[in-house]
C-alpha cells in the first residue's frame, strides 16, 4: 500500500477534492486542488463544487460552529452580526439535507425573512450557491401579485423563500398542508418580533410538522423571542459568536452629571469643547422625538449632522447611514433600535444622551466603539432620573465609582452650561423647535415609565450619592486650560499697551468666582419648605408646619447624628482595609455564624453542582445571560413594552390582561384580522384557470405504463457529467416522443397562456378607447361645423 500524504485531510483524497468545471475558460484537466475548510466538513459534491465555484474557501467563525450542529439535526439559535456569513450557516445545510429534487413531497424548506430586500437576497444567494443542484426554489413576497404566487406553489417547489405576512396569507387561501416540511429557518429573528410578525411565526408553526428542525439566527436576543424558542423549539442549542460580552479594553468612559434641563446644553459644551471636529460621533437618544429634535438644534448650532430612527423610510435610512459611513457627516444620531444593524469599524466617540435602563444594553451601545484595535471613549450624561442606573451599571461591571475622581466622573464647566442652556432656550421659541420640544418632554415621561427600573441595592445608593462632591471633569479642564492661556497672552498685550497698569488695583478672578458661586447655588437646600413661603401671620399651613417641625425636631437630630455615624464608620474601614493590604501578615479568617445542620434545609440539593454538570444543554441558563430587550423608540413600542393589568374583584389583585391582538396578524396594508381569515381568491382562480387541486398527483400516480416511464424519468437524479447531461436529453426526448408532459411543464404553459389571454385584454381596451376618441373628435368637429 502507497504511505498516506500528510497534507490530505482523513477522508479526502486529493483526486476527490479535484473539481473539473467545464463552464471554466482558464481550468486546467491536469492540476489538482487540495482540501481546506468546507472539504472537512463531509459535504457532498455539487454542494462543495457551488461553494467553490463562489470563491469561499475558508468558512467563518460562526460557519464553523454552526454547520456541523445544524448538519446533526439540532434546534439552533445563533446570535450573529451582519456579514459575518450566516446566510452561508444555513443553506450550506439545506442543501445537504434535500439533496435533490423530490415533485412528490412539495416544499421541504421554508426560509421566512423580516423584508423584502433580504427574502431577495437570500433568493439570489440559493441560486448562485445551488448551481449545481436542481432544487426548486420560489420566491413568495407581500406586494406581489397573488395568483402568480398561486400557480408557483402548484410547481410543487423544494424550498420557499417568503415573508411572514403573505406566507401565512397563502397557507389560509390554499389551505396548504406543511406536513412534508423538514427545514425552518427564521433568518434576523429579533426584527421579525420587533416588526410584529409574532403572531405570523406562532401561526405559521403550529401548521409545520412536530419531526421539522428549527433554525434561528439574531443579532439580538429579546425576551419574546427566548420565550418563543423554549416553547416552539426542541432542546435548541445557542451558539454566541461575534457578540459584546464586555466593554473593550481600549475604550475609556466618561461619565458627566448635568441637570435634567440642561441635557442638550451639557452636549452642545462637549462637542465645541472636548471632542474633535472631525472625529466620527455616535450619539444615543431615547426616542426617535429626540432625535429629531437635537439633530435640529445642532443643525441650527452649525454642526453638521444626520439622523436614523426605526420609523424612517428605508431609503432615507440608507441615505442618511451612507453619508456617516463615508465620513461626509461626522455625527450621527440615533436610538438602540435603529443602530443595532450598524458597524461603523472608524467609530471614535460614543456619547449617551440618554442612559439605558439595563447595563446590558449599555455594553450593546459603547461596544461599536474602539473595535479592530482601535482607541475610543464613551461619554455618557446622566441627571438625577439616572444615578441608580449609572451606580447600577458600575456594580455589574465591578468598577469602583469615586466622586473625587475627576478623570472618569464629573460635570461640565458651569458657566459654559449655563450660556449654551440659554442659547437652547432661544432655538426652542422658534415654531420648527418648539414642537418638537414639547413633544420631546412627553416622549421623555413615557421613556422613563417604560424604562426597566434600577434594582434595590443601587437605589438604596443612589440616596447616598452626593452631587455637591462633584469636580469638573478633567476633560473639560485641559479645554478650559487652553482658553485661559489663550486669555492671558491677550491680558499680557493689553497690559503692555497700557501705561497705567502698576498704578491698577488687583482684581478677582471672576471666573472662579462665578464658578463657586454657582456651585453654592445648587448645593444650596432651603430649611422652610413650599407651605411656608410668603404666608400670612396666622396661617394655617404656617402653623401646622411649625407644630410638625417641633414634633419631629428630635427625629431629624438622630437621623442626622445616625448619618454621621455610618460616614465616620465607612472611613474606619477604609482605613483599616488599607493598613491590613499593606501588612504582609496573613489574613484574619471572618467568623461565619453557627448553622444547625439537623434542622437546617437548603433551597438547593446537595449535588446541585453535579447535576448541572450533567446536563446536555441549558439554553435556559445561557439565553438569560444573553438577553437583551431593546425598549422600542415610538410611543406605541414603549407602550406595548408594559405589561397591561387589571384588578380583579374576585381574586382580589392585579391580573394580566388577555392581548386583545391573540388570535389576529396584521397584513400587508397593516390592518389586523383574524388569523384563520380567508377571502376565496385562490378558489376563483382556480375557476379562472381551470387547475385542479389533484392535478400533478393524479399525473404522477396515473397506472398507464408511459406514465409510469415518464414519472420514472422525473424522479431520475443525474450526476453533472457529460455522460449525466446526455442521458438527461434522452429521457426527455422520449417524454417529448409519448407526447407526455411534466407538472413544471404544464403550469408553465398555463402562466404563458394567461399572460398571453391578459395581453390581448389589454390590446382590446386600447384599441376600444383609441376608437372612442377618434368618435368624440369628430362629433366636436361636426358640432363646429354647424
Amino acid at each position: 500500500m502507497d504511505e498516506e500524504d500528510p497534507n490530505v485531510l482523513p477522508g479526502f483524497s486529493v483526486e476527490d477534492v479535484d473539481l473539473d468545471y467545464d463552464d471554466d475558460e482558464g481550468s486546467k484537466k491536469g492540476k489538482k486542488k487540495k482540501g481546506g475548510g468546507f472539504q472537512a466538513m463531509g459535504l457532498s459534491m455539487p454542494i462543495l463544487k457551488g461553494i467553490l465555484k463562489m470563491g469561499y474557501k475558508i468558512p467563518t467563525p460562526i460557519q464553523r460552529k454552526a454547520i456541523p450542529m445544524i448538519l446533526e439535526g439540532r434546534d439552533v439559535v445563533a446570535m450573529a452580526k451582519t456579514g459575518s456569513g450566516k446566510t452561508g450557516c444555513f443553506l450550506i445545510p439545506l442543501f445537504e439535507k434535500l439533496k435533490q429534487r423530490e415533485i412528490r413531497s412539495g416544499a421541504r424548506a421554508l426560509i421566512l425573512t423580516p423584508t423584502r430586500e433580504l427574502a431577495i437576497q437570500t433568493f439570489k444567494f440559493i441560486k448562485q450557491l445551488g448551481k449545481f443542484s436542481d432544487l426548486k426554489t420560489i420566491l413568495v413576497l407581500g406586494g406581489d401579485s397573488m395568483d402568480s404566487q398561486f400557480a408557483a406553489i402548484h410547481t410543487l417547489p423544494d424550498i420557499i423563500v417568503a415573508t411572514p405576512g403573505r406566507f401565512l396569507h397563502l397557507c389560509v387561501e390554499m389551505d396548504l398542508k406543511l406536513s412534508s416540511m423538514q427545514y425552518c429557518v427564521f433568518d434576523e429573528a429579533d426584527r421579525l418580533f420587533e416588526m410584529g410578525f409574532g403572531e405570523q411565526l406562532t401561526e405559521t408553526l403550529h401548521r409545520l410538522p412536530e419531526a421539522r428542525q428549527m433554525v434561528l439566527f439574531s443579532a439580538t436576543l429579546p425576551k419574546l423571542m427566548v420565550e418563543f424558542a423554549k416553547a416552539g423549539l426542541s432542546d435548541p442549542t445557542l451558539i454566541r459568536l461575534d457578540v459584546e460580552s464586555k466593554i473593550p479594553e481600549a475604550l475609556d468612559l466618561k461619565f458627566i452629571y448635568c441637570r435634567p434641563d440642561e441635557r442638550y446644553a451639557t452636549l452642545l459644551v462637549l462637542l465645541r469643547e472636548v471632542i474633535p471636529k472631525n472625529a466620527q460621533i455616535v450619539i444615543f437618544a431615547g426616542t426617535q422625538h429626540h432625535v429629531e429634535l437635537i439633530s435640529l438644534i445642532l443643525t441650527r448650532t452649525g454642526i453638521s449632522n444626520t439622523f436614523v430612527f426605526s420609523s424612517l423610510d428605508a431609503s432615507a435610512r440608507k441615505i442618511n447611514t451612507a453619508k456617516f459611513t463615508m465620513k461626509k457627516v461626522n455625527i450621527l444620531v440615533v436610538t438602540d433600535i435603529a443602530a443595532r444593524g450598524l458597524d461603523i469599524p472608524s467609530l471614535d466617540y460614543v456619547v449617551n444622551l440618554h442612559f439605558p435602563g439595563k447595563p446590558k444594553l449599555f455594553i450593546h451601545r459603547v461596544g461599536r466603539c474602539a473595535r479592530a484595535g482601535r482607541s475610543g471613549t464613551a461619554y455618557n450624561i446622566f441627571s438625577n432620573d439616572d444615578i441608580a442606573h449609572m451606580i447600577e451599571l458600575h456594580m455589574f461591571l465591578s468598577r469602583s465609582m469615586n466622586l473625587s475622581d475627576a478623570g472618569c466622573l464629573g460635570i461640565a464647566p458651569p458657566d459654559l452650561v449655563e450660556a449654551d442652556h440659554q442659547l437652547v432656550l432661544e432655538y426652542v421659541k422658534h415654531i420648527d423647535l418648539a414642537t418638537a420640544f414639547r413633544v420631546s418632554n412627553n416622549a421623555y415621561k413615557q421613556y422613563i415609565a417604560t424604562r426597566p427600573a434600577a434594582s434595590a441595592s443601587a437605589n438604596k445608593k443612589a440616596k447616598q450619592f452626593k452631587i455637591g462632591e462633584l469636580q469638573v471633569l478633567e476633560d473639560f479642564a485641559k479645554a478650559m486650560e487652553k482658553e485661559n492661556e489663550d486669555k492671558t497672552v491677550d491680558k499680557q498685550k493689553k497690559k503692555q499697551k497700557n501705561v497705567d497698569a502698576k498704578k491698577k488695583k488687583p482684581t478677582v478672578n471672576t471666573d472662579e468666582f462665578r464658578s463657586s458661586f454657582l456651585a453654592q447655588m445648587k448645593n444650596y437646600r432651603p430649611h422652610s419648605t413650599i407651605f411656608e413661603l410668603n404666608p400670612k401671620n396666622n396661617s394655617k399651613q404656617l402653623v401646622v408646619m411649625a407644630d410638625k417641625r417641633d414634633k419631629d425636631s428630635i427625629k431629624i437630630e438622630n437621623h442626622k447624628q445616625k448619618q454621621l455615624e455610618l460616614e465616620l464608620e465607612e472611613q474606619k474601614k477604609a482605613t483599616t482595609e488599607e493598613q491590613d493590604s499593606e501588612l504582609d501578615g496573613p489574613k484574619k479568617k471572618k467568623h461565619k455564624p453557627n448553622k444547625d445542620d439537623e434542622n437546617y434545609i437548603s433551597y438547593k440539593s446537595k449535588d446541585h453542582v453535579e447535576e448541572d454538570g450533567y446536563a446536555i444543554n441549558s439554553f435556559a441558563k445561557e439565553a438569560n445571560t444573553a438577553e437583551l430587550s431593546v425598549i422600542g423608540d415610538t410611543a406605541q413600542d414603549q407602550r406595548s413594552h408594559q405589561r397591561l393589568q387589571k384588578w380583579d374583584r374576585k381574586k382580589k389583585k392585579m391580573v394580566n390582561v388577555v392581548n386583545p391582538k391573540a388570535g389576529k396578524i396584521r397584513t400587508e396594508h397593516g390592518v389586523w384580522i383574524a388569523a384563520s381569515y380567508k377571502t376565496g381568491r385562490y378558489d376563483k382562480w382556480k375557476d379562472r384557470t381551470k387547475v385542479d387541486d389533484q392535478m400533478t398527483r393524479e399525473h404522477q400516480d396515473s397506472d398507464a405504463s408511459d406514465g409510469e416511464e415518464a414519472v420514472s424519468v422525473q424522479k431520475n437524479s443525474y450526476p453533472h457529467t457529460h455522460w449525466g447531461r446526455h442521458n438527461a436529453k434522452l429521457d426527455q426526448k422520449k417524454m417529448r416522443d409519448l407526447g407526455l408532459k411534466s407538472a413544471d411543464q404544464i403550469v408553465k404553459q398555463r402562466m404563458q397562456k394567461e399572460a398571453k389571454l391578459a395581453k390581448e385584454k389589454t390590446a382590446r381596451l386600447r384599441n376600444v378607447s383609441k376608437k372612442k376618441k377618434a368618435l368624440s373628435k369628430k362629433m366636436a368637429k361636426s358640432k363646429g361645423k354647424k
